[in-house]
């Protein structure tokens, strides 16, 4: 695994296979799925803008994010890529094959609606500043978050005082406040590429959007894993692994 500046080569060979990750996230949260997912092709992650190691900063909007990712598969030069994204991550990649289709072969969204208007950060503020940063070592990150403790620790970083997040709280807070702002329902309607949506079944994602947005694009599909919390694929690997192995297999001929 080789990483560059926000960009991490998780390996492979074949098509491109970009992931992108959520909110709060980084590419290296993506590990355990690409120890199966280098089966199917060149898998690079990237660090989205104001996360992991990305020096990018400022200009938060989704078209933003959006034009790093195309950068990043064109740098790549490998053709089109399978774009698989979660939470935030699965927006960006739906509205690159939206703005982009050349470069992108087919997506997977990973829990994630088009709509979340009326919606406002403020309800995560208490939650966020409850978090007791900094934290005292890697093993208090992961009891912490309990199931979730393994994805937590790869987006904290040591300091002189403990372990603290990677990303900044009022950037995040800045980037999620569009979400509530505008509705993304446009570029959907524009994707022409297969798309699979994983939905968490404990989602807090407005009810019905993600079936909607499958059905919405021809031939997208709709998967629903039961007792899944938002980070599907690490809190139900093996059902999340079941179905997008099962849509590349279709995708990529496999």
């Amino acid at each position: 695994m080789q990483c560059g500046e926000g960009v991490v080569d998780f390996g492979g060979q074949g098509p491109p296979i970009v992931l992108l990750h959520g909110l709060m996230g980084r590419a290296t949260t993506w590990w355990p799925v690409t120890r199966w997912l280098t089966g199917y092709g060149h898998v690079v992650g990237l660090d989205a803008r104001g996360h992991g190691r990305s020096r990018r900063r400022g200009e938060w909007r989704t078209e933003e994010f959006v034009a790093d990712v195309a950068q990043l598969v064109t740098g790549l030069g490998e053709g089109p890529a399978v774009v698989i994204g979660h939470s935030m991550g699965g927006l960006h990649a739906w509205v690159l094959a939206a703005t982009h289709p050349e470069l992108v072969r087919a997506v997977v969204v990973e829990d994630m609606a088009p709509d979340q208007r009326g919606r406002t950060v403020e309800a995560w503020r208490g939650h966020f500043d409850s978090w007791p940063v900094p934290f005292r070592s890697l093993a208090h990150v992961r009891e912490f978050f309990g199931s979730t403790g393994d994805y937590f620790a790869e987006c904290v970083e040591e300091r002189a005082d403990g372990y603290h997040l990677l990303a900044d709280l009022e950037d995040l807070y800045e980037i999620a406040a569009e979400w509530g702002r505008r509705d993304y329902w446009s570029f959907v309607d524009s994707v022409r590429c297969p798309l699979l949506v994983v939905e968490a079944g404990d989602t807090a994602m407005p009810p019905g959007q993600q079936a909607e947005l499958a059905g919405r694009v021809p031939g997208g599909r709709h998967v629903v894993v039961p007792g899944a919390g938002h980070v599907v694929h690490d809190d139900a690997p093996e059902q999340y692994r079941g179905a997008v192995e099962a849509f590349l297999s279709e995708v990529l001929g496999r």
